[in-house]
């Protein structure tokens, strides 16, 4: 218990004890046309590229899936197998 308490006191005197420059972004200190800032916006929207690219997978399957779930439904109610989509 005497060792997590040392390594909390150091964690927390080590953010205490650095400069605020250095926990800062180019957008709060510094030019907010430089090279780092430009790279720190280029950086946040390929990532959210990513984010949205795998969320509208995900969206796209879980409709297919409904479609597919209501195709079945509508088979079952009529007592005919159900239509598959021929590739063109």
């Amino acid at each position: 218990m005497k060792k997590i308490r040392i390594l909390f006191a150091a964690a927390v005197w080590a953010c205490f004890a650095s400069p605020a420059r250095l926990l800062a972004c180019a957008a709060c200190f510094g030019k907010s046309d430089s090279n780092m800032a430009r790279s720190l916006n280029a950086g946040i929207f390929s990532l959210m590229a990513v984010v949205v690219t795998v969320l509208v997978g995900a969206s796209s399957f879980f409709v297919f899936l409904s479609r597919k779930a209501a195709a079945t439904a509508q088979a079952e109610q009529t007592g005919q197998p159900p239509a598959e989509k021929q590739a063109q």
